[in-house]
């Protein structure tokens, strides 16, 4: 299970990375987007372990109150 998180959390920082590479031509609400579905990816594969649908889940709802938070 450890190497389930471990995995989730790099990729999640990849993801992270990848997206920062086009960061300066995003808003201010894309970026709180983006660093909110960082947070809640990790946050998602924390809680529930690793699990992808946690994950995905967390990625999703971080996303969205990332989303709302950069009105």
């Amino acid at each position: 299970m450890n190497k389930i998180i471990r995995f989730t959390v790099v990729a999640s920082m990849i993801a992270l990375l990848a997206g920062c590479s086009t960061w300066n031509g995003m808003s201010s609400r894309e970026k709180k987007m983006v660093g909110g579905a960082a947070v809640g990816a990790a946050t998602g594969a924390w809680i529930f372990d690793g699990a992808v649908l946690g994950t995905v889940g967390g990625a999703a709802v971080g996303g969205l109150v990332g989303d709302q938070l950069g009105k």
